[in-house]
């Protein structure tokens, strides 16, 4: 807990830390306290030095908590959208303070008062315009934080494709897994061509039994130094409808895999103290999924093992990541079997997990999967599961529900 704690405050300068203190105490504390204790006769708000009272000041109360709220996630996360708009923001608490005082405070003392005021707050502003850099900061070389080498699973189409492009073009040379060797020979010439690293082909089948242990005697003459739990796959349908095999294997792919390849591949980065294990999930681990019934319970499975991975590897040198993307571009929909539908691009999502990638312990790729993965936890499971039917239900063919 103490190394996580300090290598989260050092993310940002120890002033802006003050600031994200202030932000969780405005949010959890003094807003609420404001909004469901004060009796409206005695509440007051101020907006841009203008003092609001009784219900005009409960109404737009609201308001202000959401600021407080995401300006704490904005300096958790040292998001990018935090500049220009946390300069803003301070910059009118500044003149707010000096017009409130100049109004209702009046005379020499309202002006020497507010002026007092303004000063401290204006400078604050000032360092927040100039940390522009501070926020979003680009994540750095991932060769020089992981090493040479990485290993994707599930590497032949859709989001596997895709971290092998991102990784590649960051300088890694990759292994790249899965069943179609055809598909893995044309990405890794493509690799190679592009961005001149070293590729490794890997045909082979993750759902056989001893495969994930032939996978990791194949590479063990290499440092693999992140690797990219992604082989997987769902299948769309009421459960009774949905082959026996079918299922079995997904839950090897899903489940036991990451487990196994890990186990093999992890000691080694620990006793270099770098490395890094990415796992994907989804969305659909986050609630019982109708329909994809035993697709979600893998990826609540895979969720909770890379969060506790991520936990037991605090210190360790090795980050540990949990990518829980929603509806992607990408052939899971066919194999699947689902109708096709809208989907994130799988360029978004795999920059989300490298983005995130030694910063949490998982990720939800895009704002509308993040609020609606959030939401649905506030609900109970009974309603949870039926909500998630008729999200799922479209997707799905008729015969197969």
């Amino acid at each position: 807990m103490k190394s996580w704690l300090g290598a989260t405050l050092a993310r940002r300068p120890m002033w802006m830390n003050v600031l994200l203190i202030f932000c969780i105490y405005m949010t959890f504390v003094f807003m609420p306290r404001d909004m469901f204790v004060k009796p409206v006769r005695v509440d007051e708000e101020a907006w841009f030095g203008l003092l609001l009272r009784g219900w005009a000041a409960k109404l737009t109360e609201p308001i202000h908590w959401a600021i407080y709220a995401a300006g704490m996630y904005g300096f958790w996360r040292m998001r990018r959208w935090m500049w220009p708009w946390a300069a803003l923001y301070t910059a009118q608490v500044a003149i707010g303070m000096l017009v409130w005082s100049v109004v209702y405070v009046g005379g020499f003392r309202g002006w020497a008062g507010g002026l007092l005021g303004f000063m401290p707050i204006a400078a604050l502003a000032v360092a927040l315009w100039r940390a522009r850099d501070a926020f979003g900061r680009r994540r750095g070389s991932l060769r020089q934080r992981y090493g040479e080498w990485a290993l994707v699973t599930g590497a032949s189409a859709g989001i596997g494709a895709e971290f092998a492009r991102a990784l590649a073009r960051d300088g890694l040379s990759c292994v790249l897994v899965a069943r179609r060797e055809d598909r893995l020979k044309l990405l890794a010439e493509e690799l190679e061509r592009d961005h001149r690293v070293a590729t490794r082909v890997v045909a082979i089948d993750l759902t056989q039994p001893g495969a994930s242990n032939a996978l990791a005697d194949r590479v063990a003459d290499l440092e693999i130094g992140l690797l990219v739990n992604n082989a997987g796959f769902g299948g769309s349908g009421r459960f009774d409808k949905v082959a026996t095999t079918r299922l079995e294997e997904m839950v090897q792919l899903n489940c036991l895999v990451p487990v196994a390849v890990t186990r093999r591949l992890l000691p080694a980065m620990v006793t270099r103290r770098r490395g890094a294990v990415i796992i994907v999930g989804s969305v659909a681990g986050r609630q019982p999924l109708p329909l994809h019934s035993v697709y979600s319970a893998t990826k609540a499975f895979d969720m909770l093992f890379g969060e506790a991975l991520w936990a037991e590897l605090q210190g360790s040198g090795v980050d540990a990541l949990v990518l829980e993307p929603g509806a992607t571009a990408t052939e899971f929909q066919a194999v699947a079997g689902e109708v096709a539908h809208a989907g994130e691009p799988p360029q978004s999502v795999v920059e989300a997990a490298l983005d995130a990638l030694g910063h949490q312990p998982s990720v939800v790729s895009g704002w509308g999967n993040w609020l609606g993965a959030n939401a649905i936890r506030l609900a109970p499971r009974s309603i949870a599961a039926l909500m998630a039917k008729q999200v799922v239900a479209p997707w799905t063919p008729a015969e197969m529900r």
